[in-house]
């Protein structure tokens, strides 16, 4: 009886399958009815996919390569590479220095991506340059988050695409299969376009409006895998970020699928065969076909175009942002207040903010293109609210983490003085607070966070310039009240421990750490890409060491095979949620530990705090350039 259930399970399926495309049985069908009752396979079902009567030229469920499809000659200088389903089509165009492609009015609609270079594009009857700008490679100098600008344009809006200097390479997806497309490849007879109106998911961008794709929050979609998605009336994009070593189970939707890879590898699972899929490999995916996929230790980033969009992905996606935005003001973005490349005094790599008396306070660090610091061309600054800043020590030395405390003066890291200071906020040292462990000095304190007996935990990732480190390894320690330091963590347990925090009733330490599996790093460890925590003892030591969050890594970093996040500073708010500046933007996680989305920095953030009149204001230090940004919980 239930082998007969699952197989009119399937019998029904591939009903939905031969109505979307043609009275025809596919050849494909009876594998795939085999497959959905052998795995025990659900899906869902829809009734309102319609037969476009266009039709692929991707072969069902083969795996093929941009570079194999013919090119497509639109205008001198612009070539395209073109593939479609029923629903939607995509277009792989390049453009040689100053280029145009043919004015046209869009049919249907139209989403835009610039992946390389730059364009100008008619948007709303005005010229707007649209671009792209890969991330820089982390260093001590360069810092530039990736950004890569789209626009959305619906039926009847004319386009008009020149590129920049350099010449652009862009993305553009359309819904219904565009005719345009279809008539430069010579298609044939070319159907009457179906409508895209009555779908059940709308728009989730605004028409007319130029965005940044690396600034959408990600929905997650199984755990390890999250996508930003795109959705318009008739097509929907995943901008989909895979972890290394995830597993999607086979599984089946309604829906067409056409997915091309970027980055990274998957074994893509499809009926009973499995293809790796490398850069440039796409595949057609018809409804209800069997697909699923096993990720590598690089992980995989691609982009799936489902023609209908799914209203499960929607879901998805308003249930991260839903909780992005219960910590981040809807619309609020970083706003840049100092950059110190172009004001004085100069800023190179700042760190360790902290807000006290109604003035933000942090460090400004030296480095040249090896990480060499100095403390002679380092300062402490002070900056008032509306970002005038200035010196209040320089020259001396290279301070890093600096905390408020409650007499008003600050408890500074003098990384390279190898102790922690109490100084006022005019820069005077008051009080050596700790600069010994076991009768020896400290290597190079780094960040720091004060409970509420006025206790101060403390990392010590032996960054510093000494040939000879005094210590045994990397670690944290905690300086009680009392003036007695004491070590934390096994030498060397951490490949390099950085960002430290405590949850708002004390009970819990959280630790991150920065680098892991680097070439350059000698040390490695089991903390890999993870924020740690521990339960805290009454005397202040810790025990109970846990996973708490998984910070996601940047491509660069998964190219390589490393798990360094680049997670620096750390702070809690007065609800428990916790801020992490990383590689890859401000991540930001629950008191529970899961994630709930990752504020966009154009810069690599280094190291934050909260202020303001209010300390709702998020002040975020990166490398030569200080931005904030509002909160709705902040600093009780």
């Amino acid at each position: 009886m239930e082998t007969m259930k699952k197989t009119f399970w399937a019998l029904g399926l591939l009903l939905v399958i031969s109505a979307c495309k043609t009275d025809k049985k596919p050849a494909w069908a009876d594998l795939n009815e085999n497959i959905i009752a052998e795995y025990e396979v659900k899906g869902r079902t829809r009734t309102d996919v319609p037969d476009t009567g266009i039709h692929s030229n991707l072969e069902d469920a083969k795996v093929t390569n941009l570079k194999d499809l013919k090119t497509v000659s639109l205008a001198d200088g612009v070539n395209a590479k073109v593939y479609w389903g029923m629903g939607a089509l995509m277009a792989v165009v390049e453009l040689e220095a100053g280029a145009s492609m043919p004015e046209r009015v869009i049919e249907g609609e139209r989403f835009l991506f610039v992946r390389e270079g730059e364009i100008e594009e008619l948007v709303n009857g005005e010229k707007r340059t649209l671009i792209a700008r890969q991330r820089e490679e982390q260093g001590p100098l360069t810092s530039a988050a990736p950004v890569h600008e789209f626009v959305y344009l619906q039926d009847g809006a004319p386009t008009a695409i020149k590129a920049g200097p350099n010449g652009a390479k862009i993305l553009e997806i359309f819904s219904p299969v565009s005719t345009f497309y279809l008539d430069a490849v010579g298609y044939g007879s070319i159907p009457d376009p179906i409508s895209i109106e009555g779908f059940p998911v709308k728009p989730n961008v605004e028409p007319g409006v130029v965005l940044n794709l690396d600034e959408l929050q990600y929905a997650e979609l199984v755990p390890g895998a999250n996508s930003r998605i795109i959705s318009g009336k008739g097509v929907q994009m995943s901008f989909l970020r895979m972890n290394p070593n995830t597993t999607f189970a086979r599984h089946i939707h309604p829906e067409e699928q056409t997915m091309l890879a970027f980055n990274g590898w998957i074994d893509e699972i499809i009926l009973d065969d499995v293809v790796r899929m490398k850069e440039g490999d796409i595949v057609n995916l018809p409804p209800n076909l069997v697909h699923g996929g096993d990720l590598g230790p690089y992980g995989c980033d691609a982009m799936d175009v489902f023609f209908p969009p799914r209203t499960d992905y929607d879901a998805n996606s308003k249930v991260r942002l839903d909780g992005y935005h219960k910590i981040v003001p809807m619309g609020a973005k970083a706003k840049l207040l100092i950059n110190g490349s172009e004001s004085e005094p100069t800023l190179v790599f700042t760190e360790g903010p902290a807000w006290q008396n109604g003035k933000l306070y942090f460090s400004n660090m030296y480095f040249d293109e090896n990480f060499n610091g100095d403390p002679k061309k380092s300062s402490l600054v002070e900056m008032d609210p509306n970002g005038a800043y200035r010196n209040i020590v320089q020259n001396k030395m290279q301070t890093n983490g600096i905390i408020p405390l409650e007499d008003g003066t600050l408890a500074v890291c003098d990384m390279f003085g190898h102790r922690i200071l109490k100084m006022d906020t005019k820069g005077n040292i008051l009080k050596v607070l700790a600069d010994k462990y076991d009768g020896k000095p400290l290597d190079g304190p780094n960040d720091l966070v004060m409970d509420s007996k006025g206790g101060i935990y403390f990392t010590d990732p032996q960054f510093t310039g000494d040939a000879v480190k005094s210590q045994p390894g990397r670690s944290a320690y905690y300086l009680s009240p009392n003036g007695e330091v004491k070590r934390l963590l096994e030498p060397n347990s951490y490949a390099m421990p950085n960002g430290i925090a405590l949850s708002p009733d004390g009970k819990t330490l959280y630790i991150n750490n920065t680098f892991d599996d680097r070439e350059s790093w000698d040390v490695n460890s089991d903390k890999e890409n993870f924020i740690w925590a521990y339960d805290v003892a009454e005397d202040g030591t810790i025990s109970n060491e846990r996973k708490f969050a998984e910070l996601y890594l940047t491509r660069g970093i998964l190219d390589k095979l490393e798990k360094s996040s680049g997670a620096d500073g750390m702070k809690v708010d007065a609800e428990g949620n916790l801020y992490v500046a990383t590689y890859a933007g401000v991540q930001l996680f629950n008191d529970k530990g899961e994630f709930h989305g990752i504020i966009y920095v154009p810069d690599y953030p280094v190291n934050l705090t909260f202020g303001g009149a209010d300390m709702k204001t998020l002040y975020i230090t990166t490398h030569d350039k200080i931005y904030s940004i509002p909160t709705k919980i902040g600093k009780s």
